[in-house]
């Protein structure tokens, strides 16, 4: 069995999925395949990979590939978490050549204007990645980690022959993270029911062993602890009636409410992080540079085993035992009130005949209305992606809640052209 890690280079979680799979008790005397296109950060990570491996697992073979084709063949498992363009030039980018139009982001790797030019340079490189793989592991399973998770994914399901499920961790946090944030730890042993899109998806229900509704109680301590962290996703629980998994400053870039040129008083009031991701990529940069010296100096490499999916959707493919996940897939009639070409994260059971998603039904007509605002610009930006027509890039960016709330269609055009033109490099001609 061999599993691949596409974009090696990112060691942290490089180190927490492959670390999960040699924590298994039921995987062993598999292959890893790591594989950047980074010589060096390649290097560190068959460092830190191998000392786990080292520790815990000794019969997993591990080699690095600075060529895809021989990192791909005879996959049975590739997890992609690459990142075109890095932190420098290309997310910085999608954050100041906005500005310039007084357009401001949080986090613009999911929605918004950052979202859609990460998902038009990263469908370009997956794409050739994809011809790869239908010919050298045709069969492989695609564990798609990237952001914009329903972009990405849903290109890949719908334009390609791999088998692709998305995956993010926010569904599996969401109730623990409410349960520690609100001191309410009995949500910790509550039944639970989320669906919708990645990173806004629906907390429908809460529920104690005794079938007990708990989300009266949960709107009340919410009301009370006012959380200063999550004061978005608040307001729009108390507005549109349910709590979504993403956090509040993922949220306050979806929807056109928060973020305002006419309302700065909104970014104090709500407690808005504005550019929120080019300081944490700066944070992690450096701390991963400082953990690094670390281990390259001796300190132990450790592992304890996360919360993850990757090792336990390849637990049951492998074995057989399900296993119950939240992922990303094509709305194959999962979702009755949202488009068909959509991609959703909905309940999904695993086995040895591989992903099996659950059927969930209706959302609430408020809830379905959100996501269609984002679905909308995903599917917009996929056409894009496939057209390579600059027009389709631009009505992609009309139909941003945020964008089209602050900015006139023509500096919504303008805007493209300059991120078109500043990101020429990464993308194809869009004529």
């Amino acid at each position: 069995m061999k599993i691949t890690f596409l974009g090696a280079g990112s060691t942290v979680f490089a180190k927490n999925v492959l670390g999960d799979c040699m924590l298994s008790e039921n995987l062993k005397d598999f292959e890893i395949a790591l594989y950047d296109i980074d010589e060096e950060r390649l290097g560190e990570s068959y460092a830190v990979i191998s000392a786990l491996r080292d520790r815990y697992n000794p019969t997993v073979k591990i080699e690095k590939h600075l060529d895809p084709v021989s990192a791909f063949t005879d996959a049975n498992y590739i997890i992609n978490a690459i990142q075109v363009g890095g932190y420098e030039p290309c997310t910085v980018t999608d954050f100041e050549i906005p500005k310039k139009y007084g357009l401001r982001q949080t986090i613009a790797d999911t929605l918004g204007i950052g979202g859609i030019f990460r998902g038009l340079r990263t469908i370009e490189v997956m794409k050739k990645y994809a011809e790869i793989m239908e010919k050298v592991c045709p069969d492989v399973l695609l564990l798609n980690y990237v952001n914009p998770m329903a972009i990405l994914t849903g290109y890949m399901q719908r334009y390609t022959k791999i088998k692709t499920v998305g995956l993010c961790h926010s569904v599996q946090s969401c109730v623990p993270d409410l349960a520690r944030s609100l001191d309410m730890p009995k949500l910790n042993d509550a039944d639970w029911k989320i669906a919708g899109i990645n990173h806004m998806a629906w907390l429908l229900e809460l529920k104690d062993k005794n079938g007990v509704d708990l989300y009266p109680e949960l709107k009340e301590r919410f009301n009370e602890k006012m959380p200063k962290g999550d004061l978005v996703r608040l307001d729009m629980m108390n507005r549109f009636g349910y709590y979504n998994t993403e956090s509040s400053e993922h949220t306050a870039e979806y929807h056109p409410y928060y973020i305002k040129d006419k309302y700065p008083e909104l970014i104090e009031k709500y407690n808005i992080p504005l550019d929120e991701y080019p300081r944490r990529c700066v944070s992690q940069i450096a701390g991963w540079k400082k953990q690094w010296e670390e281990i390259y100096n001796g300190s132990e490499v450790t592992h304890t085993r996360s919360k993850e999916y990757g090792s336990r959707i390849i637990e049951a493919c492998e074995t057989g035992v399900p296993c119950r996940i939240h992922g990303n897939v094509l709305n194959t009639g999962l979702i009755t009130n949202l488009n068909g070409n959509a991609c959703v994260e909905v309940p999904i059971m695993v086995d040895n005949n591989g992903i099996n998603p659950c059927f969930v039904g209706e959302l609430p007509i408020q809830l379905a209305a959100l996501c269609n605002t984002n679905i909308d610009v995903q599917l917009m930006t996929i056409k894009a992606a496939v057209s390579h027509k600059r027009a389709d890039v631009y009505m992609a960016a009309y139909l941003d809640p945020h964008t089209k709330a602050e900015l006139s269609l023509d500096d919504i055009r303008s805007l493209c052209d300059d991120l078109i033109e500043a990101h020429k490099d990464w993308l194809p001609v869009y004529d």
